[in-house]
């Protein structure tokens, strides 16, 4: 296993060449079998990249997750580097002197990291939860998709596997014995302080969209537009047109579409 100075140092050394034409963006099948909180992090990256102007093609793998060196969607392969994660790939893109932050103060940057955190500790875990830890969603949604593109008895197999991660970091989080009212009152409380932070502004931060606007755009979207068993999180988020306004902004700017479900 590759240590992580090695690992750092081919960042680094992946970073000092030009952004290829044929960069893969690694995430599972879309529609038949990736799931919430997946599907929001593949988009948030993707909007990232758009943001950029890096070019990528979307390749949907069903064993994306055991590809990705971290475990975790998606990924991205430029040329023999391999990078995972929102966070990663902000970092590699920022090697190459690509920056949506450059024009920020550390002040500035100091929220951006602490919103991003938000979002990540409470945002992404409810999302785990749902799909998880509520039998009606997990029986009718989250068995059935994440198991999909495996045969019979694989797919039984790797849900429980699966499931048993999750409980366990859910556990450690203590949101494990949270009720479905509990959740819902974190991600109103998530969603009421970036309400407050984007100030009916654009984006949040005045010099233009950044990593925290597409971590947004990522997680919001997914929850509006995922038809899941129950709609709660997506009415949550309802309740905060200047959030509507952002993730409609970023699907029209950088996605050239206008979605329907708003």
């Amino acid at each position: 296993m590759p240590s992580p100075l090695i690992d750092r140092i081919s960042i680094e050394l992946g970073a000092q060449e030009p952004w290829p034409k044929d960069v893969k963006l690694f995430q599972p099948y879309e529609v038949e079998q990736i799931l919430l909180p997946d599907n929001a992090n593949c988009l948030a990256v993707q909007a990232f990249l758009k943001m950029c102007n890096l070019e990528f093609q979307v390749e949907p793998r069903a064993n994306a997750e055991d590809m990705s060196p971290t475990g975790k969607v998606p990924f991205i392969k430029v040329v023999r580097f391999v990078t995972a994660e929102l966070e990663g790939i902000v970092q590699f893109v920022n090697g190459k002197d690509i920056s949506l932050t450059d024009k920020l103060d550390n002040e500035q940057k100091s929220d951006l990291r602490a919103y991003m955190s938000l979002i990540k500790n409470v945002i992404e875990v409810a999302e785990l939860y749902y799909c998880w830890n509520d039998r009606e969603t997990y029986n009718e949604v989250t068995s059935v998709r994440n198991g999909s593109v495996y045969p019979w008895p694989l797919n039984h197999i790797k849900n429980i596997e699966k499931k048993h991660q999750v409980v366990k970091k859910l556990k450690v989080l203590d949101w494990y014995h949270k009720t479905i009212e509990e959740v819902h009152q974190e991600v109103q409380s998530c969603c009421e302080a970036l309400n407050v932070r984007l100030d009916n502004k654009p984006y949040f931060f005045a010099e233009g969209p950044t990593e925290l606007d597409a971590l947004v755009f990522g997680h919001l979207f997914t929850i509006l537009t995922t038809p899941l068993t129950r709609k709660d999180l997506a009415k949550i988020v309802r309740r905060y047109p200047p959030l509507i306004d952002l993730v409609k902004r970023i699907e029209i700017d950088y996605f050239k579409k206008e979605s329907e479900h708003f």
